[in-house]
């Protein structure tokens, strides 16, 4: 009778009782010819770059007739017996449970969770329970040993029968077991096309309907980290709508989380404003995880929702102390992803980690310099602290720290005053160290940088411009952005006049095609400037303006001097010296650093040459 019943499961396993979200995404769930065990065979193990994939438990494409003669293959002794055990009552898998239970959380690997099935036959709480220990195994060892510990599970004799004794015992576990006991395979690394895993996902959407908060949370976490599919893709779709029914009736707030997460940038607009309002009635609930939590969580909805971002800010901000590295960072990476940009919160940021800047390592710190200059937000506080830090010991950075930091301070335009020479001064040297190994595209990129900050060092100089180097540099196929590097380097090296022991010159070669686009009138500056200028007798506009065949000036303003000198019969004076002439820049927001009028990098070098020039330029 027993084995009828489970042939008559495996023929119609969608045969029960309708259930409204089962029914809505039933359609859209694997018809059972795509889900043909492969279990005989050896099974094909590769371990490279850190991936593991595995032929064992795959699904395939083949007949009915092939799926009943594999399935009829495994009533063999092992498997009978198996099926006794799961039949056992309930009173003999309560004596068993506290002597396995206690074995099992003295394993310390998941090939020692496998070593203790051999020897004891697990129940059906217990297989979750040891699929739950072998992952949270695995989650206090390094990257290699962890490598190498999934490469030992895989090849574990007794690995595949543990997955058959979960995929038999799936329709007697409880909600939260079945939802665990997929995580944790997901977690360890079986292939999601694995017939073990296809099971799960379809007895999930049975059950959907009895799924409790908790567990929603939990299959949520699952399907985040599983790829598109038919019987995820139906899963999704049916959690989001027990979401949408069940949504005012959710009290944890990372259940909550976790579920906007698994919905993301494909939920619709209503829903995401819905899951808004029950996210702002459950501030009152925030704790600092909670916080940090809901802003990545936002920037993986793609959902910039200002009255959430504030809140969450502000409870970031009155516990910095407490806030280790990586959630920090991730902070201000999802508030870039965001495009939010909240000046208290970054400024309390830069703060703290300046005014704590010996526990940081300074990976760690350069980490930050670049994530806030992703947000064009300069951080004056960090950045002085941390140039002293150089100042103090340049031969700590890396190359790779070194060019970070050199686009950081350049990009922000920030002044370091009376330390600003003895700064520019150590990454010189430090970089300088580093010649013989840098290549052509790093030391132009350096050499770039420290132009944009008005500084000419002559060993970096003198390698870039060396003809091999820049052969090397001509034969590699760069993109477009190293000639206006170039064009720029060239530009400094003839208005700047830096004294070098000897004069240096950018070649025509590497400089490229200059502007060719005559560029187009900005209408509304245009009309602004010719109002303004209207009583202007004396005055003239000359628009879109291009000087040295590089920088282009969207307005010139021509007036004649109050006071102009005096010609005499030995000396003349040229027009420009005769009359004033006002550089009228338009630049967009994103040329300034956030909240301030500070122009960042190209822009403030446009600025000192135009001066250089001999024009007043207003932005």
């Amino acid at each position: 009778m027993r084995w009828s019943l489970r042939f008559c499961w495996r023929r119609f396993p969608w045969k029960r009782l309708s259930v409204p979200v089962a029914a809505s995404i039933r359609e859209a769930s694997l018809s059972k010819n795509d889900l043909i065990p492969v279990w005989g065979g050896k099974r094909s193990q590769n371990c490279l770059s850190g991936t593991l994939s595995a032929t064992r438990f795959y699904s395939d494409d083949r007949n009915h007739n092939e799926n009943l003669k594999e399935s009829n293959s495994l009533t063999s002794e092992h498997s009978l017996s198996t099926d006794i055990t799961l039949d056992q009552t309930s009173s003999e898998q309560r004596q068993r449970s506290s002597p396995f239970l206690e074995l099992l959380h003295q394993c310390g690997s998941p090939s020692d969770v496998l070593d203790l099935t051999c020897k004891n036959s697990p129940t059906i709480r217990q297989v979750s329970n040891c699929l739950n220990h072998m992952w949270s195994s695995m989650k206090k060892m390094s990257d290699g040993q962890r490598h190498y510990e999934l490469q030992l599970m895989f090849e574990h004799p007794e690995f595949e029968n543990l997955l058959q004794r979960a995929m038999r015992s799936v329709q007697h576990m409880c909600n939260d077991d079945i939802a665990y006991s997929l995580l944790s395979m997901v977690n360890l690394g079986v292939p999601q096309r694995s017939r073990v895993i296809q099971t799960f996902l379809r007895t999930c959407q049975e059950r959907l309907n009895d799924f409790d908060e908790k567990t929603l949370s939990i299959l949520a976490s699952a399907l985040e980290h599983m790829k598109d599919g038919q019987n995820v893709d139906a899963l999704k779709e049916g959690m989001r709508l027990v979401v949408e029914v069940r949504l005012p009736g959710i009290k944890n707030v990372l259940a909550l989380q976790t579920m906007m997460r698994l919905l993301g940038k494909d939920a619709p607009k209503e829903l995401k404003q819905k899951l808004e309002r029950k996210a702002l009635s459950m501030t009152d609930q925030f704790s600092l995880p909670n916080a940090q939590y809901m802003i990545s969580t936002m920037a993986k909805m793609g959902f910039h929702s200002k009255p959430l971002l504030k809140v969450c800010g502000g409870k970031i901000k009155e516990n910095l102390h407490g806030i280790p590295f990586n959630r920090l960072y991730n902070v201000l990476k999802s508030c870039k992803e965001l495009l939010y940009r909240d000046v208290d919160l970054l400024t309390s940021i830069s703060d703290h980690v300046a005014s704590t800047l010996d526990i940081w390592t300074n990976k760690q710190l350069v980490f930050f310099l670049s994530v806030f200059e992703d947000l064009l937000f300069c951080p004056t506080s960090l950045m002085e602290a941390y140039s002293e830090k150089v100042i103090t010991n340049p031969e700590a950075l890396t190359l790779k720290d070194l060019l970070c930091v050199l686009k950081v301070y350049s990009a922000l335009n920030y002044d370091l005053q009376h330390q600003r020479q003895k700064f520019l001064d150590s990454l010189s040297h430090a970089l300088s160290s580093y010649l013989p190994k840098m290549s052509g595209l790093e030391l132009l990129k350096a050499v770039y940088c420290l132009c944009l900050l008005n500084h000419f060092p002559s060993a970096l100089l003198e390698q870039l411009l060396n003809i091999s180097m820049l052969e090397q540099l001509a034969s590699a196929k760069l993109p477009k952005s190293t000639e206006r590097m170039f064009q720029r380097v060239d530009l400094c090296l003839r208005l700047d006049r830096p004294p070098l022991p000897q004069p240096l010159t950018v070649p025509s070669s590497a400089l490229g095609n200059p502007i060719l686009n005559s560029p187009s009138v900005n209408l509304r500056l245009s009309k602004g400037l010719q109002s303004v200028l209207a009583d202007e007798a004396n005055a003239a506009l000359q628009e879109m303006v291009v000087v040295e065949n590089f920088y282009i000036i969207d307005g010139v303003i021509i007036k004649p001097l109050p006071n102009p000198p005096c010609v005499t019969e030995t000396s003349s004076i040229s027009p420009a010296e005769s009359s004033q002439r006002i550089a009228v820049i338009y630049a967009p927001n994103s040329s300034f650093c956030y909240g301030t009028s500070i122009p960042r990098g190209p822009l403030a070098l446009k600025v000192r040459h135009l001066k250089i020039l001999g024009y007043t330029p207003v932005l």
